[in-house]
Formats: C-alpha cells, structure tokens, sequence
C-alpha cells in the first residue's frame, strides 16, 4: 500500500494511544500527557485520533468498557443472516465499504491449496502491523501481529493451507488492503474453508458495525441452532479478521470471550465501531 510516511506514523500512534488509552485507570489520563506520550501537540493529536476514530480519546475510552459491550448485545443486537439469504456467495456491505466475496469449492479446499498461488505482505493499519494473504481472487487472509508477533502471524496463517505456494508481493493485495484501511472502493474476498465454516463467516459478514451477536444465534442464523459449539469453533478458524467480523461475537453475559488475535485488538475493534456508530446517528 502506498501510504505517506505520516499515514503510517499516525497507524502506529494511534495503535499506541489505543493501548495507553486501555491501561488508563478510569479513562483519566489527561489529554496533554497522552499526546506528549504521542510527541504531539494536544491539538493535533485530538485532531488525529478524532479522525480515524471519529470522537475525542476520553469518549473513547468509554466504548472500551465491558458494559458497553453488554449493552450492545442488549439495544444493538441484530440477528445475523436471514435463512433465504444464505449461500455459499454473495456480497454485503461493511465498514461503509462494499466487499465482494466467493468461495472455494468444497473440491478445491480437500486439496489443502495444492496448486494455490498465495501472495503475501506486511501493511500499516489501525490496528497495528498486518499480514495480508490473497490470490488473483481476493483477499483470503488477514492477521494482526501487535500480541504474537510477525513470525507466529505468518506461521498461523501460512499454516492453514500447506500445499500452497506463497511468494511476497504486497503490490498485488495493496489495493485490496487500502479499500479496507481507508474504508473506500471495493475489497475482494476469497473464502477458504469447509462449507460449514463459510456458511458462519458469511453470517459474521452481514452485521452491521456496532452490533453484535452470539454463537447460538449465529448457529441459528445458518439453520444449525444445535450446532453452537461448532459454530464457536468456525467463528475462530476465521482467517479474514476485521472484514468478516468475528470480533462482534459475544458470549451471552456480554462477555467478551476470546479472540484469535488478542482481546485488546478485540475492544479496540468493537471499540471503534460503537465510537464511529454513535458518532453519525
């Protein structure tokens, strides 16, 4: 991707400010010390974060609660997937972006990516450093390497389809990439998993942001209601983080659970989305 040397400063200030911002007792870190901890000024801090999150750092800090996240499955709780909609593809809308997504044939997954061509690269995004994997047909991965680091993310990833062939090219995903950061323009997905699995993150992918949902309710939603913890398990092997949002799955106590990529990059997400929601309605 592309990005002006002050995109990615601001990527990686705000991914810090986000954790100082966690850490803080009671959201009550002043505005001066934390743009100092940025080497900024207080105002063109507020100006940055207000920006890419879309309210000050001390409303922030708020969306970072665990009440607020039961009270988005309390007043914001939306059903993901209708039955009739259901498929194995299809497109919806997230982030204010479009995203276009097929998938795998249950005859090419068998195949682990024998004879897939997988690109790779390292990107500056809002959340820390991230790997992108993709092919020729759209983004099929995308992790977060702020908790385990660059070596484990690639392992992880590259892990679940060993017969491919992988080769770095970032100048091949970086459009795909930058529609995703800058929430613009069009990203292209490609599911690789077992129909099951795709049938769950096709669920993930039709909620709103600032929602979120169950596993029994997304275990309904696909016409399992039995098959919860099933659907707990696809919701985990989700390699697409942050485009198919599994961090919107909470337990039923409003809980957050776990999450594959860290639970500070999950509030941060969920976070986020609430701050920008409430910022617009």
């Amino acid at each position: 991707m592309h990005s002006r040397p002050e995109d990615s400063y601001h990527y990686n200030a705000i991914a810090r400010a986000i954790k100082i911002i966690d850490d803080a007792d009671d959201g009550k870190l002043p505005l001066t010390e934390l743009a100092a901890r940025m080497d900024m000024s207080p105002s063109h801090f507020q100006r940055v974060f207000s920006q890419w999150v879309g309210v000050s750092p001390k409303r922030y800090h708020q969306y970072l609660t665990l009440q607020n996240a039961r009270l988005l499955l309390r007043s914001n709780f939306t059903v993901p997937y209708a039955a009739d909609n259901l498929g194995l593809s299809g497109s919806g809308r997230l982030h204010d972006l479009f995203l276009r997504w097929e998938a795998m044939s249950p005859g090419e997954y068998a195949k682990a990516g024998a004879g897939l061509a997988i690109y790779w690269g390292w990107f500056p995004g809002p959340f820390g450093e991230m790997l992108a994997l993709g092919t020729d047909r759209g983004l099929c991965g995308l992790a977060f390497a702020a908790a385990c680091g660059r070596d484990a993310a690639f392992e992880d990833m590259t892990g679940r389809w060993p017969r491919a062939s992988f080769s770095e090219k970032p100048e091949m995903l970086e459009s795909w990439v930058e529609s995703a950061v800058l929430e613009k323009g069009e990203t292209s997905l490609f599911l690789i998993g077992p129909p099951f699995q795709i049938k769950v993150w096709e669920a993930l992918i039709s909620l709103p942001p600032g929602t979120a949902t169950t596993y029994s309710e997304i275990a309904q939603a696909i016409g399992k209601p039995s098959a919860i913890r099933a659907a707990g398990t696809a919701v985990g092997r989700n390699p697409i983080s942050w485009l198919i949002p599994c961090h919107r799955v909470l337990r039923k106590s409003g809980e957050l659970g776990g999450y594959h990529w860290g639970l500070e990059v999950k509030r941060a997400l969920l976070a986020r989305e609430s701050a920008r929601r409430d910022a617009i309605s």
